[in-house]
């Protein structure tokens, strides 16, 4: 009998440490939200300025309005809220002093760029410095990107059709080509679009390949561009020089930002691509934000469609990476969806997924996107996600 009651306590108590346990799991791992805008000293919002909690390699990039919000746990509040941009000083936070704060504000102070008196070199040797130390300046082992990769199709100016995917990439940066890709949760709105076109591939796959900096078949040959210097600016201290090049022909103008210590590329515009980078917790870079547009000319449209709205047909994309895993325990991918078109991955809809994700702030794109898909029908954009998606 004693046993009897002996074991039944040990076997309660054991249910009262796991349950306890359980809520403390749970209590470390509720979401947080850490958001605010970003402006300079002039109160001018800052776009595309990389916010990280670099400890942990978490971190968004703020939006065309310079807001930001990333999902935390209690585990990084006394981690550094570090915020960097071009043209300004480095800004950093323990993240619970920030929470304090009566205004979730952050105020950049402009930078003085004072190129040191040594020869400059070329613009042409600057570039082809920067490219020669790629591999060493950016991430170039094996690691886990975590994507929000948006898509929207156009007709006649105005956005019909809307995909999201959360993409997990097992990528060697852009000195390499494109990894593994794995679509993990995907969702799109109704499709009001004349003309339901479907690409061959992945838009992820158009992204690597359009980079100049990637392995590609049709990659610029930046060694026969004209190189000109039109500009300075700064990252972390850091004098950045701003280069444009001129293709004598094929691909257009490619505009790079190069520092001036190591040869790192910070941003990259080419055409109506652009691609951000920022410093990993290795000092190495890479891809934090990346968006493009892109149209097609009247004869890769089927003649069925000219003269309607599907003749000007376009995709505006956008890209943001809000998580990079190093360990090599954690980098796992699946090859899934890589190969398909964004609006044909047939995945199980999980609403919660994307409820708990760590979103960006509506961005100009994604609210003229919105806008313009509800105005359709009145169908509000989340109700066409539950509709449309199984």
């Amino acid at each position: 009998m004693y046993r009897k009651r002996s074991l039944k306590f040990l076997v309660l108590s054991l249910g009262v440490i796991t349950f306890m346990f359980t809520l403390t799991v749970t209590a470390q791992q509720k979401k947080i939200e850490v958001k605010g805008t970003i402006f300079d000293e002039t109160n001018i919002t800052l776009p595309y300025v990389a916010v990280s909690i670099i400890e942990k390699s978490i971190g968004t990039s703020s939006t065309e309005d310079g807001e930001f919000s990333i999902q935390i746990t209690k585990n990084e509040l006394q981690d550094s809220l570090t915020v960097s941009s071009l043209g300004f000083n480095p800004y950093k936070i323990k993240v619970q002093d920030y929470l304090n704060q009566s205004e979730q504000k952050i105020v950049l102070k402009q930078s003085v760029v004072k190129m040191t008196e040594v020869v400059i070199l070329k613009p042409a040797e600057i570039v082809q410095n920067a490219i020669k130390k790629l591999k060493e300046n950016t991430l170039s082992t094996s690691h886990k990107l975590e994507i929000l990769y948006r898509r929207a199709a156009t007709e006649g100016g105005k956005s019909k059709f809307f995909v999201e995917n959360y993409i997990k990439i097992r990528d060697r940066g852009p000195a390499y080509g494109l990894g593994t890709v794995e679509i993990a949760e995907a969702r799109k709105s109704a499709d009001y679009r004349i003309w339901k076109r479907t690409q061959w591939t992945h838009s992820i796959n158009y992204m690597a390949s359009g980079n100049p900096l990637r392995p590609s078949d049709k990659k610029p040959n930046l060694k026969k561009y004209k190189w000109k210097k039109i500009g300075d600016s700064s990252y972390d201290g850091e004098d950045v020089v701003i280069v444009k090049g001129t293709p004598e022909k094929g691909w257009g103008f490619i505009t790079f930002y190069i520092g001036l210590d190591n040869y790192g590329i910070y941003r990259i515009e080419s055409g109506k691509s652009l691609y951000v980078y920022k410093k990993h917790k290795s000092g190495k870079l890479h891809l934090n934000y990346h968006s493009k547009e892109w149209g097609f000319g009247r004869s890769m449209i089927p003649k069925q469609y000219w003269n309607t709205e599907a003749e000007k047909m376009t995709y505006r994309l956008e890209a943001f990476v809000l998580n990079v895993e190093t360990d090599k325990k954690k980098i796992k991918v699946r090859n899934y969806g890589g190969q398909t078109d964004m609006g044909s991955i047939d995945l199980e809809y999980h609403e919660d997924f994307w409820k708990n994700l760590s979103m960006p702030p509506d961005t100009k794109f994604f609210k003229r996107i919105k806008s313009e898909l509800e105005g359709w029908y009145g169908v509000p954009l989340e109700r066409q996600f539950e509709l449309v998606n199984k």
